[in-house]
């Protein structure tokens, strides 16, 4: 029997708060999206000014950091030519992201969800998840 963690609807609020908070900061309106450990969507959240081609690419920046278990812009640079995990974005139904700006979510060393951030660049938008992390663990009182 497995016991599984998992990011509750109100911890996803902290987080896409916390995104949000940064996002302001920057001047930038962003799509900002949280699944489970599994990569399902929990909350989803498009600021005024969010480009709608962004909504699909957060969730699939979440869904990627977290069943990946490692950040979408790590994968970007794994991804080239000639490389080992070349090809992997076309992976998981074209649902595996390599734009910077998706993350793990990780509680006590188990990954529990994913956050993606859309809109900025994808430096802005890692900046922006980053943030949302960093915000999520002192809101909460988490270690990662």
């Amino acid at each position: 029997m497995l016991t599984i963690k998992r990011l509750s609807f109100d911890e996803a609020q902290i987080l896409i708060d916390g995104a949000a908070e940064k996002a302001r900061e920057l001047n930038i309106p962003m799509c900002t999206a949280v699944t489970d450990e599994s990569g399902h969507l929990i909350k989803f959240d498009r600021m005024d000014g969010g480009k709608v081609s962004s909504i699909s690419i957060a969730i699939d920046k979440a869904f990627t950091g977290a069943v990946a278990r490692k950040g979408t812009h790590i994968y970007n640079e794994l991804c080239q030519s000639g490389k080992p995990t070349f090809g992997i974005h076309v992976t998981n139904g074209g649902h595996f992201s390599i734009i910077g700006g998706g993350l793990p979510v990780a509680v006590d060393g188990q990954i529990v969800g994913g956050i993606g951030v859309s809109s900025g660049t994808a430096h802005e938008d890692l900046i922006c998840a980053e943030a949302a992390l960093a915000y999520f663990y002192a809101k909460t009182g988490f270690s990662a």
